[in-house]
């Protein structure tokens, strides 16, 4: 849906322990995700439920240093 808001007004609203800003352009709910690979230069990639599984989230360089913590991987 179309939201008339930024992701980072957006990020502040919701609750940590359940969203995770994953790159510049998305936002994931971390109850939805199904599979965590590995990907290029040390990030990862996301694979939801429910989604097409070709198409998946890239979380960035920085950001997986923090999703790994979060997760303890």
């Amino acid at each position: 849906p179309l939201i008339l808001k930024s992701l980072n007004a957006l990020e502040e609203r919701l609750d940590e322990k359940t969203f995770f800003r994953a790159n510049r352009k998305h936002i994931v709910n971390l109850r939805m995700i199904d599979k965590i690979e590995p990907y290029f230069n040390g990030g990862l990639l996301l694979e939801l439920k429910g989604w097409n599984p070709a198409e998946k989230i890239e979380v960035s360089r920085r950001q997986t240093v923090k999703f790994k913590e979060m997760m303890s991987l």
